[in-house]
């Protein structure tokens, strides 16, 4: 078994790596005081075809596969989380559904336009009574003729205020629960569509989440994605493929906390000596890079099998809890072995260790993520993590 990256994965990486060094990190404590990303370095972006990293080329987009999506997405992470999720609607759960469910014609309508960001686009599925369990949403969507009237609201959405394109999950026949939900494409500007309010978080808040109203929102027929009832199937086909992406901007952050504490391990000077020399920081730090390799390990063996077609719920969510309660443990250590520069917010690692503690919440807690793994491993024995 060979995990190492293709030779053009690793020209792509390194692509991406001198982009974060030279024009990401340098702008990190302006980005996290404006909250803002600045419009030259979005067009960068565009102009780079990173807003269209899995969407085929004759789409417009780069067609990668997972395995390079993950790449791109831990390498932008390294700088900071807002770039990979100021991306991940585009390059993941706002237009998976698309992608893979989608007819042709709307595939030619939006995704092109996706690919080169001119469109943003978002996931709208989690609502005030429906977060973990998803098969509790309460948005429903009325067919009278050729249209769909959806009425509910939505909440926690991240993009959802810059987004042109969005993917609402409703039910279409309160009887039959899980079979019962549909997945819609609302554009912006539908009659009966509004974004509420804004709600700030603990975290960054450089890519906002906020509230979907639907107040006899009009949808045409031909924006249904898929087929009736196929809602729930799309929704977690959905969340499957981010959890992946997920563990890969895990690694990223993990890589700049360790990167940064090591650094001050070797300069920081404490009874005579750097405090590398001392038993207790070598240990964190050993303990830090073992997480890490085994976080690499888990996502990189997941991506490849998902482009081999090997789709498992559990073992993605195997990642998506291993790798998101690793980097939290890694941020914990990094605050501790920067001691007060590592506690104080001018420094890179106190923002880093407010934003990935929302990471073991959202796309499904940690405490799904054991459910799911939980069940699987009661009906199909140790077949998520055989390696056939």
């Amino acid at each position: 078994m060979n995990l190492a990256l293709p030779e053009e994965y690793q020209l792509l990486r390194d692509s991406i790596r001198r982009f974060v060094d030279r024009e990401l990190i340098p702008i990190n404590a302006k980005v996290e005081e404006t909250r803002t990303i600045p419009v030259a370095i979005i067009e960068q972006m565009k102009a780079m075809g990173l807003f269209g990293i899995l969407t085929p080329q004759e789409y417009g987009g780069m067609g990668l596969n997972t395995v390079g999506s993950c790449v791109i997405q831990e390498e932008l992470s390294r700088a900071n989380l807002c770039y990979p999720l100021y991306l991940s609607g585009n390059i993941g759960i706002g237009t998976l559904g698309i992608l893979h469910y989608g007819n042709e014609e709307q595939k030619q309508k939006f995704l092109p336009r996706m690919a080169s960001g001119e469109l943003m686009s978002c996931f709208a599925l989690t609502e005030p009574n429906a977060g973990s369990d998803a098969s509790a949403i309460e948005a429903k969507a009325e067919k009278r003729g050729n249209t769909y009237v959806i009425n509910g609201m939505k909440h926690f959405i991240t993009r959802g205020d810059i987004s042109d394109v969005f993917t609402i999950i409703a039910v279409t026949d309160r009887s039959n629960r899980r079979k019962g939900m549909s997945a819609f494409i609302v554009e912006k500007g539908a009659p009966g569509f509004s974004i509420g309010k804004i709600q700030d978080s603990m975290g960054s808040d450089i890519c906002r989440q906020c509230e979907l109203i639907c107040e006899n929102c009009e949808v045409p027929s031909e924006n249904v994605v898929g087929r009736e009832g196929q809602g729930f199937e799309i929704a977690m086909r959905v969340l499957e493929e981010g959890r992946v992406s997920q563990g890969a901007r895990s690694i990223g952050l993990a890589r700049r906390l360790i990167e940064l504490s090591r650094e001050h391990a070797k300069i920081r000077v404490q009874f005579g000596q750097p405090i590398a020399e001392f038993q207790a920081i070598q240990w964190m730090l050993a303990d830090m890079a073992t997480e890490l390799y085994a976080m690499r390990t888990m996502v990189y063996d997941t991506a490849w099998r998902l482009d081999q077609g090997d789709r498992n719920r559990a073992r993605a969510g195997m990642v998506k809890l291993f790798c998101t309660e690793a980097v939290g443990r890694i941020a914990d250590r990094a605050v501790q072995i920067l001691g007060g520069m590592g506690y104080m917010r001018e420094g890179p690692v106190e923002a880093i260790y407010r934003e990935v503690r929302g990471m073991r919440i959202y796309e499904g807690t940690s405490e799904v993520q054991r459910l799911i793994i939980a069940r699987d491993l009661l009906q199909n024995g140790l077949k998520a993590i055989d390696c056939d």
